[in-house]
């Protein structure tokens, strides 16, 4: 007997599935608002040296644009250089006697004086992160995917060790403690500190929130349950839109996108443990409890026999006696070792790709906010096809079909000329709404393939590699400084190779979760 039967009896998406993921939406709403809040917080505006060190009184009613001319040579589209002035004032430019680039100039001495039009604060303007010291703004993003790498790694284990409630709870604390705290840092490093902290607090969050949901609703409803809960993290990628439009200040911005943490906190104490982890870890009393009490939400009889629990506990937890699971397991047989490297591949080219292309909102012909907006409005109607389409065409091939589709729209927008900005915006939101769809499926697909035994530590693992293609996506972005199509021809080749992949994964669209090490080296019928 499996454990879905029991979810049979007692109604596998009811009032008490639908009230949890409720729960579980404050947090996911977080989620995109911190994850790509770099692409506001970290926006470097257009800067010049202060020039009041060359201003010897002899600068006189010049106005303040005759004055930039004498100061600071200028780039081929006639706006002064970022990081350069000329070593003295040049009054002869105002008469265009000379060519400006063959003058002598100097490094900015001084600081720099920022456009403060669009923003009031953000980090670059704050700590002066320009010139030579521009890379350390992508920098904050990577740092902060490293935390969620290692909160992945960490609370992947302690879930599968010690259960999936407590964890969420310290993970929610920790993600806003450090979350409120990063908005008060005084310098770079304390804001670089505080972010990793706070990847590693919503990594459990999402990780954790995302296992507990699959393992309460029953196979027929997975799906649905993961497209809803994707739609949340669109919800939260627009709102993150129209919330750095209304909040120019950083600092403000940070704590604004914290505070929902604050009430997925209150909420958490409704929040049930996994009875397929009580059960599979031989806690058979704490889940008859958690199971009647869903039978009572949800208005459906009891269970009808604590025997039947016992049995089921007792065919989850044979290979369980002898042994505590940790990552290794995931290597040591053949079958769980080939899913585990091909599921960490996959996944690692879906959040390079999706990142990729998330954080590169200019150069489109619009402003940032609309651009923000608009991809992540289209991943309303991708979430929307999602769900329809992994129930006809199934898990497999809707994670290859978007993926393969990813890389096509990216490889078009290498040969489109810049000038036809309308179509690569065109192209790239379609890109976009792919990348996510690929996202909303493999969020649902991993879960489903690993056992209810190393779920958390298989979850770990891919999120592990997920965010270590996330961490790696802005760095590639800055290879666009060496030649501007590489950092798109490296997102194009991960989207294809990636997206070959998932044809070599079983298919689970209407299977039961496998529940030991068993279930997937000796696969019974379980349809």
């Amino acid at each position: 007997m499996k454990f879905e039967d029991i979810l049979e009896e007692i109604d596998g998406f009811g009032p008490f599935q639908v009230t949890m993921l409720a729960a579980f939406s404050l947090s996911r709403i977080v989620l995109p608002c911190n994850y790509l809040l770099n692409n506001f917080i970290g926006v470097l505006p257009p800067h010049h040296c202060d020039i009041s060190t060359l201003d010897n009184g002899q600068f006189g009613n010049l106005t303040e644009q005759q004055r930039l001319t004498v100061s600071i040579p200028v780039q081929e589209d006639g706006s002064p250089k970022s990081c350069e002035m000329f070593a003295e004032p040049q009054f002869q430019l105002l008469a265009n006697m000379s060519n400006s680039s063959d003058l002598p100039t100097v490094q900015c001495g001084s600081g720099w004086v920022y456009d403060n039009s669009t923003f009031t604060s953000t980090i670059a303007t704050e700590w002066d992160l320009v010139c030579e010291r521009k890379s350390l703004t992508k920098t904050t993003t990577t740092i902060f995917f490293i935390g969620l790498m290692t909160g992945g790694i960490i609370f992947g284990y302690l879930s599968d060790k010690y259960g999936r409630r407590t964890n969420l709870f310290i993970s929610y604390i920790i993600a806003t403690v450090f979350g409120f705290s990063s908005a008060f840092s005084g310098s770079f490093i304390l804001l670089a500190a505080l972010r990793f902290l706070t990847g590693v607090g919503l990594a459990g969050t999402v990780n954790i929130s995302v296992v507990l949901s699959i393992e309460w609703v029953d196979s027929s409803h997975r799906s649905f349950n993961s497209v809803i809960g994707g739609l949340t993290w669109s919800f939260g990628n627009m709102l993150l839109a129209g919330l750095a439009f209304l909040i120019r200040d950083w600092r403000t911005l940070v704590m604004t996108v914290t505070a929902p943490l604050g009430l997925s906190l209150c909420m958490w104490w409704w929040i049930p443990e996994s009875a397929r982890w009580l059960l599979a870890n031989g806690k058979v009393d704490r889940a008859q409890v958690l199971l009647d009490r869903c039978a009572e939400v949800n208005k459906r009889p009891k269970p009808s026999s604590s025997m039947i629990l016992e049995t089921l506990s007792n065919m989850n937890i044979v290979e369980k006696k002898t042994k505590q699971y940790s990552y290794l397991d995931l290597i040591k047989t053949p079958k769980l070792r080939q899913l585990t490297l091909i599921t960490g591949t996959v996944w690692f080219g879906i959040a390079l790709t999706y990142y990729g292309i998330s954080l590169n909102i200019s150069g489109f012909g619009l402003n940032m906010y609309l651009t923000h907006f608009l991809y992540a409005a289209i991943e309303v109607p991708a979430k929307l096809m999602t769900y329809f389409l992994l129930n006809i065409i199934g898990r497999r091939w809707c994670q290859a079909g978007t993926l393969l589709l990813t890389a096509t729209c990216i490889a078009i927008n290498i040969f489109v000329p810049k000038g036809q900005w309308y179509v690569r915006a065109a192209v790239a939101i379609l890109g976009k709404g792919l990348s996510e769809a690929a996202f909303t499926t493999v969020y649902l697909y991993i879960p489903e393939l690993y056992p209810t035994v190393l779920r958390q530590n298989g979850m770990g693992f891919t999120t592990f590699m997920c965010r270590l293609g996330v961490s790696l996506a802005p760095l590639i972005l800055l290879l666009g400084d060496v030649w501007t199509p590489l950092p798109h021809i490296i997102f194009c080749s991960a989207a294809t190779t990636c997206g070959l992949l998932p044809l070599l994964l079983p298919e689970t669209l209407n299977k039961k979760l496998p529940e030991t090490i068993d279930d997937i080296e000796k696969p019974r019928s379980v349809n």
